[in-house]
């Protein structure tokens, strides 16, 4: 298995700037680091190879090596204070369990494991609701005996009395016709669910410790040697010491509160309502209570939890548990938070979140002032052996230096489409793999390592283990399939980072110069980023982009900006940077578009900027209004060919082929799929968005029934219907060429493996020759035919 893998802080800097790696080395074997130029990232010995520079070495000797932990799964913390320290106490809540049955499972509380210390609320091993107790005269535990039903809504409480030693259970099943979502409304008979219990335990006062009152999992280990502070925690006035958490909870939690007596039924029923309609005698018992739509704006990216009481106990959730989510008493009248923000009370928490591994820094490096452009990594070596098991590369974007420009060409690498992908194991866990493939999935090392170790965090393409749909992913881990010499499970090659070292390779060959830009400093600087060069392309497959970026790409073509869409399937996802962390998107999908997940009813508005999530084109934004083409079709097993179509032989467009033949075949040849139209395919649509001027060059062909249509577009099915492949006039790829205001012109191929023909036969082929053309062309300072 892999033993050596890292990070680095940062994933785009300019000269002057440096970047740490954090690396975990599972042997505690020592290891080299040196910073090299990626060329070329794939193996396939059909084309030129692997090729990379070596710039720097980071030491002189080898760095020693350590095993890093990731603490993965979110949860809530309130750091300790005095008014934790309770004899008698009250914790109630809602809760919306989503995995009940996977054993003990940390609801809210102070109790401490290995500090022998506290108290917590807690899903027991069989599902029923439980309160512990590590009381000064032993230990209580005990449980309502109740299992609770999967994504029902329960009034759950906990009371205990240290002078009599009472506890009091309650686990009410609360479902309405639509608080659930698509849970259950019927929960019959009530009494298998339902349970109001008491208990007499003489364990005295709850030991007092300094572990942090945590909701979602269960205190391990009171200090793990972690902090969180500035950045998404900006709102904390000084570091938050973060325990060793355990036992972490799946579902919502929904008004936590915490009094300092053990309260009757009636009390805890008016607590759930909130502070302020408690009578003054029973607010002065309240010591915290949470109320997590408090702080629910326009957005609610905050990491902040604020308590409604007079304690002011705020704390912060850990790993982005999901916010934004309906409450117990969502009435399904609204369906964004902006909206009801007091229906949206509930966060909903996972076993397997993560926005940071926190692993401690090794080294780092400052890039030099005359270091060009590109695409860089540091290649960590095990004993300096290149091996799957010995080798990672933690690869980072080196931009021209502040201010300037070393090129009149750019290409925007598509950060946010990586993430999306991120450490993707679908080819383990999705029962479909295998038809999308066409194939027995083909997996390498890293694949059997990050089904291994899931603390590394899942894909957009994933689903949470309670089986809800993934909303947000970091780079601030190991991203194991965003590598060179990676090649990924379901294409017959290379996938989204490792595709786009095929356009810089070719045009290094060429001799164009190029600047290097992420689309998260698209979105940082608008459209003068843009504005700055004659020329912008994308990378093969920019898929997931934000308003603001679609808004400067179009912008940009608006000016007077020559754009090149080099890829397939791109403007297609809603996605958000997090307004105070652009290491972390959000996107929610649901209702169209190929995807893992349905997000929940009533929660399709994202948390980092309060937008509608799922499909662009679902906001009137399709991908055609921006670069003439739309999504239209999806196969993984072989890719295709064009053949010219009559307008390209217009004089408006025949520059384009020049030194290609009229009848010639275009692209039956690559190193994805074995041609230059595949994977996922975009054509010319006139009924959604294309500019009327638009010309059609080129039209692919003889695509096999694995290539399907879209589903957004087929709005029923039949037999007879259209299918897969050539028999579906929709199944194509569109090479489109077009001119826009003030002097500037667009062209796409319509095709995500386009780029991997562009190397064939030492990059002297007609793939290669009709991108040159137009590279050239768009670069001259000429008008265009």
């Amino acid at each position: 298995m892999l033993n050596i893998v890292g990070y680095s802080d940062k994933h785009s800097v300019t000269p002057g700037e440096t970047v740490t790696f954090h690396v975990s080395s599972s042997e505690s074997e020592s290891y080299s680091a040196d910073i090299v130029r990626l060329i070329h990232g794939d193996t396939n010995p059909e084309g030129p190879g692997y090729k990379e520079e070596e710039i720097a070495k980071t030491s002189d000797k080898e760095y020693p090596g350590r095993p890093q932990e990731i603490h993965i799964g979110s949860y809530a913390i309130v750091p300790h204070d005095p008014h934790f320290d309770v004899s008698s106490f009250s914790m109630q809540a809602m809760v919306f369990p989503t995995t009940p049955e996977k054993g003990v499972q940390g609801i809210m509380g102070t109790w401490a494991e290995e500090d022998g210390t506290g108290y917590s609320m807690v899903v027991e091993e069989d599902g029923s609701l439980g309160l512990w107790i590590n009381g000064e005269n032993g230990v209580a535990k005990v449980s309502s005996g109740k299992p609770m039903l999967k994504r029902v809504w329960y009034q759950v409480a906990a009371t205990y009395d240290a002078e009599t030693g009472e506890i009091n259970l309650i686990q009410i099943p609360t479902p309405t016709s639509t608080n659930a979502g698509i849970g259950m409304l019927l929960v019959h008979p009530i009494e298998e669910s339902l349970a109001v219990v008491k208990f007499t335990k003489r364990v005295g006062a709850p030991k007092k410790g300094t572990a942090p009152f945590i909701m979602g999992a269960l205190t391990k280990k009171t200090l793990s040697g972690r902090f969180i502070f500035g950045a998404h925690y900006k709102e904390a006035k000084e570091p938050i010491a973060l325990p060793v958490q355990s036992h972490t909870y799946n579902g919502k939690i929904d008004r936590p509160r915490l009094a300092g007596l053990a309260l009757g039924r009636g009390d805890i029923d008016a607590l759930v309502r909130g502070v302020r309609a408690c009578n003054s005698t029973l607010r002065g018992q309240v010591i915290a209570a949470w109320d997590f739509q408090a702080n629910i704006g326009k957005a609610i990216a905050s990491t902040k939890i604020i308590d409604t009481s007079q304690s002011g106990l705020d704390g912060f959730t850990v790993n982005m548990p999901s916010r934004g989510m309906t409450g117990y008493n969502w009435t399904g009248d609204e369906i964004s938070f902006r909206h009801a923000p007091e229906e949206y009370g509930a966060i909903h928490f996972h076993d397997d979140d993560i926005d940071d591994a926190r692993w401690s820094p090794d080294f780092s490096w400052t890039i030099p002032d005359d270091l060009p452009s590109g695409i860089y990594a540091a290649r960590l070596r095990i004993g300096g052996v290149s091996s799957s098991d010995t080798e990672d590369y933690i690869p980072f974007f080196v931009r021209p230096p502040k201010g300037t420009t070393t090129a009149d060409v750019a290409l925007i690498v598509p950060i946010c489409s990586y993430l999306a992908y991120s450490n993707d194991n679908l080819a383990t866990d999705a029962v479909i793999a295998e038809l999308l493939r066409g194939a027995v999935p083909l997996m390498q090392v890293s694949d059997l390592h990050m089904n291994q170790h899931r603390e590394y965090g899942l894909s957009l393409y994933s689903v949470h283990s309670d089986g809800s749909g993934v909303f947000y992913s970091s780079r601030l881990r190991p991203i194991l399939n965003m590598r060179p010499k990676y090649r990924h499970w379901l294409s017959p090659s290379l996938w989204q980072f490792n595709a786009d070292l095929h356009l810089t390779d070719w045009m290094e060959t060429k001799g164009f110069k190029f600047d290097i830009h992420t689309d998260a400093d698209l979105e940082r600087e608008g459209v003068g980023l843009l504005n700055k060069y004659k020329v912008v392309l994308t990378g093969t497959h920019p898929e997931y982009v934000s308003e603001k970026m679609i808004e400067a790409f179009a912008n940009y073509q608006h000016s007077g900006g020559r754009f090149m869409y080099v890829g397939g399937d791109g403007f297609y996802w809603c996605t958000s940077f997090h307004p105070d962390n652009e290491n972390i998107i959000e996107v929610r999908k649901g209702e169209a578009g190929n995807r893992a997940y349905n997000t929940d009813p009533g929660e399709y508005s994202q948390a980092f900027d309060g937008g509608f999530g799922g499909m662009w084109r679902a906001r009137g934004r399709a991908p055609s209004k921006l670069c003439g083409l739309t999504f239209a079709a999806y196969g993984f097993d072989v890719s295709s060919y064009y053949r010219r179509m009559p307008e390209g032989n217009l004089p408006e467009c025949s520059w384009i082929f020049d030194g290609i033949g009229e009848d010639e075949v275009i692209g039956d040849f690559g190193l994805v799929g074995g041609g230059a139209a595949g994977l996922e395919i975009d054509r010319y649509a006139a009924d959604v968005g294309t500019p009327h001027q638009v010309y059609v060059l080129a039209r692919s062909e003889g695509h096999g029934d694995l290539m399907q249509q879209v589903n957004e577009e087929i709005l029923h099915y039949a037999r007879g219907y259209w299918g897969g492949g050539d028999e579906n006039p929709m199944v194509r790829a569109d090479m489109i060429y077009y001119k826009t205001a003030n002097g500037g012109a667009s062209w796409a191929p319509g095709s995500l493996t386009w780029c991997g023909s562009l190397s064939h036969n030492d990059y002297d082929n007609n793939v290669s020759r009709i991108t040159e053309n137009v590279l050239r062309g768009f670069i001259e300072e000429v008008e265009l035919p």
